[in-house]
């Protein structure tokens, strides 16, 4: 091979981009290689801001999201969009980030044209195809086409292996979730979010799953505002899903409480640092539970089973469950156990330490130099 190699990113939810950016960045300042950006749109409105937190530009723009889109809808529109980009682009290699419907139907498309695939945050596993929905097949699948996987961790390695992928494929890099850190955490940060809770305890929310709509849903976040309530020196934080199944249970359960704040999405530079001077997370979301604990906040899991057990290995993590009463245990247990607190926070985050993203760039120059 002649030449810089080729890499298309492919990606198009707002947790790709904040983990692609500083990876995106990291390739283009290396001579190796040429870095070609598409988006799909997955997520529309929460994906913009981040690209320009991180300075990315996108050579293409799938722009697939419709109101009321289904997997069925996103998944064809992603394929239909890849096969065009593909065809014009002819990269050496695909890029693919972590278990969504853009890198499930992104990595489809290079497989039928017969492009190598890398697979970034490879091997995270739950071994439930129900939790989570449809990310436990996404990821699964990604494995089966890609040429390359970076793995965040050894345990995410040894699923891999168990699998059957080739050691000499494989790569342990750390979550490049920890280097965007560096570029959205300012130490000087300041609004009128972290104003409102000032003197008092910040508990951050995320909660947006399939699996957790409806019924645990509304029991989480009948746990969330009854701890709020009963403590006078607790305020919650819930910046409100765009999935229309989402704010609707969130206003009918949490309209009225002064102690629980909903808004919007928040920006990625916002997001980060409320994330970094809260006391604790409570999320069913995955990258946060990478995340928080970089920066010393625990965080509890509103789920029943993680594809990162390696925190809770680690104690940097604790399963809370999806009822009201499990969420509402596991809650009052850190925000009544100021030692309990304390060693969670001091816990060793196992997911990285700011250079993923060199490790993975070092990773595709030694794949392609062996080829050469």
């Amino acid at each position: 091979m002649n030449g810089p190699v080729k890499l298309l990113a492919v990606f198009g939810t707002r947790p790709e981009a904040v983990k692609m950016g500083p990876l995106l960045a990291e390739l283009r300042r290396r001579e190796a290689f040429e870095v070609r950006v598409c988006v799909t749109g997955q997520h529309r409105e929460m994906l913009d801001p981040v690209l320009r937190v991180f300075g990315v530009t996108a050579d293409h723009d799938l722009d697939v999201m419709r109101r009321g889109q289904s997997l069925f809808d996103v998944t064809e529109a992603v394929l239909r969009g890849m096969e065009r980009v593909l065809d014009e682009e002819r990269p050496d290699m695909v890029l693919v980030y972590g278990d969504t419907a853009t890198a499930f139907a992104g990595a489809l498309a290079s497989f039928y044209k017969k492009i190598p695939v890398a697979h970034v945050e490879a091997g995270l596993r739950t071994y439930d195809m129900a939790r989570p929905w449809p990310e436990e097949m996404y990821r699964r699948s990604v494995t089966l086409m890609s040429a390359v996987h970076f793995a965040p961790t050894r345990e995410a390695k040894d699923n891999l292996l168990r699998e059957g992928v080739d050691a000499g494929r494989i790569y342990v890099t750390g979550n490049t979730a920890i280097d965007a850190l560096a570029v959205t955490v300012k130490s000087d940060y300041g609004n009128s979010i972290l104003d409102w809770a000032a003197g008092s305890r910040l508990v951050l929310v995320t909660a947006h799953r399939r699996e957790n709509l409806g019924a645990p849903l509304e029991g989480m976040l009948r746990a969330i505002r009854r701890a709020a309530e009963e403590r006078p020196d607790v305020k919650a934080l819930y910046p409100v899903h765009l999935n229309p199944a989402v704010g609707g249970t969130a206003h009918a359960v949490l309209d009225g409480c002064e102690r629980v704040r909903l808004t919007g999405p928040l920006e990625p530079v916002e997001f980060a640092n409320i994330m970094a001077r809260s006391y604790l997370v409570l999320t069913d979301s995955g990258g946060l539970q990478e995340e928080a604990p970089s920066l010393d906040v625990p965080v509890l899991v509103m789920r029943d089973k993680t594809e990162r057990p390696e925190g809770v290995a680690a104690g940097t993590l604790r399963l809370a469950g999806t009822t009201e009463r499990s969420v509402y245990a596991a809650l009052t247990s850190l925000l009544d156990d100021p030692a309990a607190h304390e060693a969670m926070a001091r816990a060793v985050n196992p997911y990285g330490d700011g250079h993923a993203s060199r490790r993975i760039a070092d990773g595709l120059e030694e794949y392609f130099e062996t080829r050469r």
